[in-house]
């Protein structure tokens, strides 16, 4: 890992700590040990809530599900979500990262594997809701846990690699969920039925790991030396001293900042997963063929991993975060309305594929965002509130599409109102420069 110049939270643009070599090798083994595992969790994450797109293409005529309720079930896990996240967090900063997000993956992934056995409308309302309860927390909870870990001038970075599971999930997801389905009729089940159960089980194995490898922060750290331990986090000390931060949860909720990074990650939540959920029913309407469906869905994410991780380099580099928020943002934007104008595949895919690389990169540069000015409780309670909302927006998406997909018979207003509120997240992000002249 290279230098780079860090914004701080009370200059313009403050130098990058100086890391000693102790530092450095202590920042790589944190990164090896930690990375990869909570990367794959959030891959199996991100594979639990959105493969239900998939699993559509055979479930909805087989429980006779209208488009409406699909979009409803596909969005409701998201009001468990809701409800749950503020308060997960809040216990993961009392009991502790390890043992909170290993019971988080096991029971998520519990429920996950359960969706199989749905009936009908109701069944699958119910258990998506139960989903979102089991899986709140997760996410946020990674985000808080990272700025324990590592400093600003790295985060980026770390993020980008551990949010890269996200695009994947859909690169590599896409085809083995299309895989999966394929073995409808195998003991009795349906394929849908095996996709669930194949994918929902492996995140109940990553919580028992989990248990194993996870440390709360490096001074619990046994896999470092004790010169690590105490450099890594003489470097973490040093940066928090430095920065004027609330720490109070009630502060973090009369902070207005939190409130304008809401609106800006419900606005581009309702975005991204608006498109994700729907995009395998969009390609079957195109005329795709089944089998192709996963390998065609999965080229805008192919894209959307390269990006995103250039993306992340360069705002680590320049220490523009809001600047390059908004960038993503208008981008994504502006793709899905050139979308709109394409009446044929290749030029309405190169229009998702670039919509999913902006609002993707920007879901990454905007979680650096609330650690420059929250810390310890407030960040823990504050960065889920945000999430929270955020994750709001992942019910309204696959919901309002649905809605109008139902009402126009036509995937067309839905995109245009995904662009809408895209621009309405770019619109915020510069209001947010306004509260953050030094991000």
């Amino acid at each position: 890992m290279a230098n780079v110049t860090t914004p701080a939270s009370t200059a313009p643009l403050a130098q990058p700590l100086a890391l000693s070599e102790l530092q450095q090798r202590a920042l790589r083994k944190a990164a090896w040990r930690l990375i990869p595992l909570l990367a794959l969790a959030y891959f199996f994450n991100y594979l639990d809530r959105t493969s239900v797109g998939y699993a559509a293409l055979q479930m909805t005529d087989q429980l006779g599900l209208t488009a409406a309720q699909f979009g409803l079930g596909a969005g409701i896990m998201f009001v468990g979500y809701c409800l749950c996240e503020v308060p997960s967090n809040l216990a993961m900063y009392r009991f502790g990262a390890r043992l909170w997000m290993a019971r988080i993956m096991i029971t998520w992934g519990l429920a996950a594997a359960a969706t199989a056995f749905v009936v009908g409308p109701y069944s699958f309302y119910v258990i998506r809701f139960i989903l979102g309860v089991a899986e709140a927390g997760f996410f946020p909870g990674v985000i808080f846990f990272l700025t324990l870990w590592f400093p600003l001038q790295y985060r980026t970075r770390v993020l980008a690699w551990f949010t890269v599971a996200t695009p994947i999930s859909f690169l590599v997801g896409g085809p083995l969920s299309i895989w999966l389905l394929q073995m409808h009729g195998t003991l009795g089940l349906a394929g849908w039925q095996w996709m669930f159960v194949i994918e929902g089980l492996p995140a109940c194995v990553l919580g028992l790991i989990t248990l194993k490898v996870l440390a709360n922060r490096p001074s619990e750290a046994k896999w470092l030396s004790a010169d690590e331990r105490s450099a890594l986090d003489d470097l973490l000390a040093s940066e928090q001293g430095k920065a004027q931060k609330s720490h109070a949860f009630k502060a973090a909720l009369k902070d207005p900042r939190v409130w304008v990074l809401s609106s800006i990650t419900f606005s581009f939540t309702i975005g991204t997963y608006g498109i994700g959920i729907w995009l395998p029913q969009m390609l079957k309407a195109q005329g795709v063929e089944l089998g192709m469906i996963g390998w065609v869905a999965a080229v805008p994410y192919f894209f959307s991993t390269i990006g995103l991780l250039f993306w992340a380099r360069h705002v680590d580099r320049t220490g523009k975060g809001i600047l390059n928020l908004v960038i993503a943002l208008l981008l994504a934007g502006l793709a899905l309305l050139f979308a709109l104008q394409m009446s044929t595949l290749v030029p309405a895919m190169i229009g998702i594929t670039l919509a999913l690389v902006g609002t993707i990169s920007a879901k990454t540069i905007f979680y650096t965002l609330p650690a420059k000015f929250l810390s310890g409780q407030a960040a823990a309670g504050g960065i889920a509130l945000i999430n929270s909302i955020g994750a709001f927006g992942g019910f309204v998406g696959p919901y309002l599409m649905g809605y109008l997909k139902e009402t126009t018979h036509s995937f067309t207003a839905g995109l245009m109102v995904m662009g809408c509120v895209l621009f309405f997240a770019a619109a915020m992000a510069l209001v947010l420069k306004l509260f953050m002249r030094e991000a």
